[in-house]
């Protein structure tokens, strides 16, 4: 009960009060803010037309998560035609990019005030709520549980290095973990440091199962089968910079320009993380300021442009651009954690990303099969990708091991959909 009265009355209004001020300076956190209070009504009109259906209730944090539910809930809903599938979203940036027609209804998560998630719970009364990944919010869980409500969390990842693993953390999130129906990790390490920090009393289902998100990016890569035949070394010989944040440009931008000039045919595919005004215009000025000759993508086929930097200045279209580059550098490995590296690698690219990978089984996997590298640094950057351009042997047991990677982690999302229905 300590917890439970330390987050409700201190942690989480210090929270709230938090995400008030910087609303004011930011869009994102604004639009998240007042989309939350528009979601009762979309609840209601949901509610009111779901003719006492079964409700699955799936949450995720953004649109990486999603990718992780997408094949699990498609699964559920193969099995479970008759009921109805609700999904909840933390971020903007999974809630406006996300049109799915398997997902009857869309909000986002409302705020983790005990009242509100009662009330939220106890009109929705979902048949089970299932969370992907890491983004837990305590009252949430806390009050299903209170309510006889099967709760999920999917995709689990416990890394050793951790914050959680630290004594007062842990036991805050002892009493969390311990209130979920069934915790559902990717690999028995995971399931070895969830124990580490439930105790004794361990959710009364705890399966490893793998990751959805292997399954979900073979799906969308079978829509690309003329490409996906053809050699590697046949595409152009181009970079793909996904998914790139500010801190990736600092450390690797020099070293980025001095690339390509050294190696006259190497092009460029630039995708920011969000391609916003502000973002698209500050990589203008990169490539104005070192001569680069730049096209931005538009609604244009990529193969329409002869440019040396294409600039992708709109979301939804970087899955089926890695198909045509040979390497690929993903954003976020220098900030709040790299993003999606499966996407390359099932194109067959060599995988690059920042330091910050931990917690991510995916880029461990890369990394441990050969598929996907690490770099410190702008130097490093330099060098790794210049070696692998240069040496074709290396290249190609690379891009097979990092396409073998996805291959050898598929079905998890059958094992998922299976244990959800039997729990």
């Amino acid at each position: 009960m300590l917890w439970r009265f330390l987050y409700r009355f201190v942690l989480f209004p210090l929270f709230m009060l938090t995400i008030i001020a910087l609303a004011v300076f930011s869009k994102k956190i604004r639009k998240g803010f007042f989309g939350r209070l528009s979601s009762r009504v979309k609840i209601n009109d949901f509610i009111s037309k779901s003719d006492n259906k079964d409700i699955y209730w799936f949450h995720a944090a953004s649109l990486g998560e999603y990718e992780q539910i997408k094949p699990v809930l498609t699964g559920l809903k193969e099995v479970e035609p008759d009921s109805l599938f609700m999904l909840s979203f933390f971020s903007p940036s999974g809630y406006d990019f996300v049109n799915d027609h398997d997902i009857d209804c869309k909000i986002y998560l409302p705020f983790d005030f005990k009242w509100i998630v009662r009330l939220y719970l106890r009109k929705i009364n979902p048949r089970k709520l299932i969370l992907a990944g890491y983004d837990v919010w305590p009252n949430l869980i806390w009050v299903a549980k209170d309510l006889n409500i099967h709760t999920v969390l999917f995709a689990a990842r416990f890394s050793k290095k951790s914050t959680k693993m630290y004594p007062l953390i842990k036991m805050f999130y002892r009493n969390i973990y311990n209130s979920f129906s069934a915790i559902y990790t990717i690999t028995d390490a995971d399931s070895e440091q969830l124990k580490l920090i439930v105790g004794k009393n361990t959710p009364s289902r705890m399966r490893t199962l793998g990751n959805p998100r292997y399954d979900q990016v073979k799906l969308k890569s079978d829509k690309f089968t003329k490409e996906r035949t053809k050699s590697v070394l046949q595409r152009p010989k181009r970079l793909v910079l996904g998914s790139m944040h500010l801190e990736d440009e600092k450390k690797i931008n020099a070293s980025l320009f001095t690339l390509i000039n050294d190696i006259p045919e190497l092009s460029l595919i630039w995708a920011p993380h969000t391609p916003s005004n502000k973002d698209i215009s500050r990589i203008e000025n990169y490539l104005i300021k070192n001569n680069t000759i730049y096209e931005k993508l538009g609604k244009k086929n990529i193969e329409e442009i002869d440019s040396k930097v294409i600039i992708v200045d709109s979301v939804g279209k970087l899955s089926q651009l890695y198909w045509h580059g040979q390497i690929a550098y993903i954003g976020g490995g220098f900030s709040s954690g790299v993003h999606n590296v499966m996407e390359p690698a099932i194109a067959r690219l060599p995988v690059f990303f920042g330091p910050k990978y931990n917690n991510f089984h995916e880029a461990e996997e890369l990394i441990k099969k050969g598929g996907g590298f690490s770099i410190a640094n702008g130097e490093e950057f330099y060098t790794k990708i210049s070696s692998l351009l240069n040496e074709e042997d290396i290249f190609l047991s690379s891009s097979y091991s990092a396409t073998n990677v996805v291959h050898d982690n598929l079905g998890s999302s059958t094992r998922i959909v299976r244990s959800l229905i039997h729990d």
